[in-house]
């Protein structure tokens, strides 16, 4: 099969081609495994931050990539849900151990064992993967495959983050950065909380005039002061800036949901201006979003057929993959990118 393989670490800004699009073996399906012919599969910035090493593959060459979706096209014995020719997902949660306390009280993101797709196995960066059954999601009927991409991790993780975020309907909520998963929110908080005012905080002008046509009553850069204090902000951002200017604008008691699985070392340096009065006392809280749920991921998809969420994306075959991840790196993004595979 082809596949875009990443061999070594790298830094996206000094090699613009970490990935070398190349044949291997088509994985081989175990018990209690589906043998799945991808389609598209969505561009996350994780895995920028897998190719830099900031949360690197358990072992190289390895191919990246988590919001998979495709076809059954083979079983491993004990299949029982989804047999040859059903549509199925693929997310970030590719396993945990299933027994300890997390995993026992609806926590199984939190697994010592967790297991990612594309990070600790082998991802959707190619034309078929396995994965358990038990993590493999019916997609609704409405989306394309490019369209459902999206929703597995840009989507369903800003769904964690909004629960997270403890918002009620009519107070002000704050969006830092405007990319794939931020502008799925922003629809979500349209759908969920209509009398809830939506602001949103981005470096790039053309980022801030997306937001204001999706619905954001204000759009200023992440060092702006927000117009009133908010009660909730979500970032989305691989950098320290935001995180600082997020919390001069919260509201007292208000949340910060940060929404990444790591954060690059640039703006660092900003941690050490944090100001006790300033970004933090009355009772400011910090929220991080680690992993995902099989059950956000569930619970996700029916709301995003019910309203029915449409992600903007943007597309390029597999062999593009490494223009998606410099362009994703750059902030060349308007809703979410994606590899069409077969």
């Amino acid at each position: 099969m082809k596949a875009a393989i990443l061999e070594g670490l790298t830094n996206i800004d000094e090699n613009e081609s970490p990935l070398k699009i190349a044949e291997t073996a088509v994985p081989v399906v175990k018990t209690g495994e589906i043998l799945v012919k991808i389609s598209a599969c969505g561009v996350c910035h994780t895995e920028i931050d897998e190719i830099e090493g900031r949360t690197p593959p358990v072992k190289l060459p390895c191919i990246l990539g988590h919001q998979i979706i495709g076809t059954v096209i083979d079983c491993g014995k004990e299949i029982k849900r989804f047999l040859p020719g059903t549509r199925v997902g693929i997310g970030w949660i590719h396993s945990t151990c299933g027994v300890c306390k997390y995993c026992l009280s609806g926590k199984e993101n939190l697994c010592r064992n967790f297991q990612a797709t594309g990070r600790d196995v082998q991802g959707g960066y190619a034309e078929f993967t396995t994965v358990a059954e038990e993590f493999a999601f019916a997609i609704p009927d409405i989306f394309t495959d490019s369209q459902a991409a999206p929703l597995l991790c840009a989507g369903a993780i800003g769904f964690r983050s909004l629960k997270l975020a403890n918002l009620e309907d009519g107070l002000p909520v704050g969006l830092t950065g405007f990319g794939a998963s931020a502008h799925l929110v922003m629809k979500m908080i349209r759908y969920c909380y209509p009398r809830s005012e939506v602001f949103v905080f981005a470096r790039r002008e053309e980022e801030r005039r997306f937001a204001r046509e999706l619905g954001a009553v204000w759009a200023g850069d992440t060092s702006e002061d927000c117009p009133q204090k908010l009660q909730t902000i979500i970032d989305t951002t691989p950098a320290w800036r935001p995180v600082v200017e997020a919390l001069k604008n919260l509201a007292p008691a208000g949340r910060l949901v940060i929404n990444a699985i790591r954060k690059e070392d640039v703006n660092k340096d900003v941690l050490l201006q944090l100001d006790y009065a300033k970004h933090i006392w009355l009772e400011k809280e910090i929220k991080s979003v680690a992993n995902i749920t099989r059950k956000d991921i569930e619970d996700f998809l029916v709301l995003a057929g019910d309203m029915p969420l449409r992600p903007e994306v943007e597309e390029y075959p597999l062999s593009d993959a490494n223009r998606a991840l410099w362009e994703l790196k750059k902030g060349k993004i308007r809703g979410a990118k994606v590899l069409k595979i077969s």
